[in-house]
């Protein structure tokens, strides 16, 4: 029998060393954010011993993952809106 400090089996949920080793494509953009947000960032990113930048971008891939994906003619209006407004886009 297992001892008292067991209680339960939980599933293997760590990503694989193929998950770990993939870098998305970056794009450098020049973004003016709020004092009192980079504040915040900065302060729970030194708590967690990681780059604030690195939480920010993953707080707004984790809000585009969960929008779920975009039709492809939607996509392809934005992306022209885009390029009008910045042509080197």
């Amino acid at each position: 029998m297992p001892g008292p400090w067991l209680r339960e089996v939980v599933a293997d949920f760590l990503p694989s060393p193929a998950e770990l080793a993939f870098r998305e494509d970056g794009v450098k953009v020049t973004l003016a954010l709020s004092k009192r947000s980079v504040e915040f960032f900065k302060s729970e990113a030194a708590k967690h011993q990681t780059p604030y930048q690195r939480m920010i971008r993953r707080l707004l891939d984790s809000h585009v993952d969960a929008q779920g994906t975009v039709s492809s003619h939607a996509s392809g209006r934005r992306l022209r809106s885009l390029k009008r407004a910045a042509p080197n886009v």
